[in-house]
């Protein structure tokens, strides 16, 4: 292939990309505001007109943003490529850090790494400050979005550094092969960050706190011992310290599991509709949803590691990109900017299976719980999350991880007749 060619296919994808972006976006739009006058006849008794119109206009105004979003990262994405920014930042490393090295690479992922940031970061200001301070989400002070933003920085760089530097040793080291070794090297740096992410990792930024409320402990270690499922704890984050939203997960790998609440879902949500979103939680352990995605993680990420393994000496990819150089660092830069040009259209597969996944894990808390307390739990969730109950449903198709309420609220009720 010459390096004309794979720019003109790179530039085609990369508009159809674009376009559909936009076009779902705009559908999207459309969509909610068509539904806005009326709440849905399923959700007349439990919405009010003025909750579905705040979770409309909400949603409306999060896509917006995602459009300007979208068209500032492509235009980054083209000035770094086509554009030279990549070449321009390189050879301003190289003066310098004159003999290279992993001095010169780090740098210059560190220095895309602060572009990305800076186009980013307007976006994130007004999300946060503007758009779910509109709309009442917001708990953040500018003081702690910027010590948050230090810690994820320091953070960041603490482990990627190390992680970065390890990669590239063993891409110069370990010849032909040298993509097995980072396959090896990334599945098992992913099994210790899921390992200590409860104990080292999030403690940086949440307070967890034990599960003080003896009556609902009761009632979920009860569920727990129905199902078999072992925690290392029950605890409570201090979700409201960000925001309004509520939640709950599990954290953690094997004995370290941890069953994490917002404190926010606590305070909104009845002791038996707790249990019933634990229940749905647990459906993803018992259905071994948790073990598919690492898996499928492993296939996805040693496939594409063999894929940058043949394209590393091949003079036309990195031409094509904007670079006349060639080197593991680029390399690996220009395959992490390009591979989600040619990714996006699978999309709408891993949706599907996520969507999978939360269909078994409803039937799951059905099957522990009363399906009627999931409905009630998921129709409050919907509410105080202002979740559009109207979405597109070609946009809910390609991007929603979730079912929609009514497809799903109608499974629930569904699996409790």
């Amino acid at each position: 292939m010459t390096a004309s060619a794979f720019a003109s296919i790179f530039l085609l994808f990369l508009t159809i990309s674009l376009g559909l972006r936009l076009w779902l976006a705009m559908r999207q739009i459309r969509h909610i505001d068509a539904h806005r006058a009326a709440v849905p006849a399923e959700f007349a008794e439990k919405i009010t007109l003025a909750e579905h119109q705040k979770a409309a206009d909400y949603s409306i105004a999060k896509t917006r943003l995602g459009i300007n979003s979208t068209i500032a990262e492509t235009a980054l994405l083209l000035g770094l490529t086509l554009g030279g920014g990549l070449h321009a930042l390189y050879n301003f490393w190289a003066q310098l850090f004159a003999n290279g090295g992993y001095a010169h690479s780090l740098a210059l992922i560190a220095s895309l790494a602060v572009a990305s940031f800076l186009v980013e970061v307007p976006f994130s200001l007004y999300r946060t400050f503007r758009i779910e301070e509109t709309f009442g989400f917001n708990k953040l002070t500018p003081r702690l979005w910027l010590i948050d933003t230090v810690k994820g920085a320091a953070l960041g760089a603490a482990i990627g550094a190390p992680v970065i530097l390890a990669v590239l040793w063993l891409m110069g080291a370990m010849g032909g092969r040298w993509w097995l070794h980072v396959w090896l090297f990334w599945m098992g740096f992913n099994l210790l960050v899921l390992l200590l992410y409860p104990t080292v990792i999030a403690p940086l930024f949440n307070k967890f706190s034990p599960l003080e409320d003896d009556s609902l402990k009761a009632r979920i270690e009860g569920l727990l011992k129905r199902c078999g499922f072992t925690s290392a704890g029950l605890f409570v984050m201090d979700g409201s310290k960000r925001s309004s939203h509520g939640n709950a997960y599990f954290t953690g790998f094997g004995a370290a599991k941890r069953i994490v609440f917002f404190d926010t879902l606590i305070e909104r949500l009845s002791p038996p509709e707790v249990e019933a979103v634990l229940a749905h939680e647990l459906g993803h352990y018992k259905h071994g949803h948790i073990k598919k995605r690492i898996a499928m993680l492993a296939v996805l990420s040693l496939g594409f590691l063999w894929l940058l393994g043949q394209l590393i000496e091949a003079p036309w990819f990195y031409a094509g990109l904007g670079m006349p150089y060639q080197g593991t660092a680029v390399a690996l830069i220009l395959f992490s900017l390009a591979l989600p040009v040619f990714t996006f259209p699978l999309g709408p597969l891993t949706s599907a299976l996520s969507r999978k996944h939360e269909y078994e894990a409803d039937a799951y808390a059905a099957s522990q719980t009363q399906a009627s307390d999931m409905v009630t739990a998921l129709v409050k969730l919907y509410r105080d999350n202002a979740a559009t109950l109207t979405p597109d449903p070609l946009h809910s198709l390609y991007y929603d991880s979730h079912p929609p309420a009514s497809a799903r609220i109608a499974h629930l009720q569904g699996s409790q007749a």
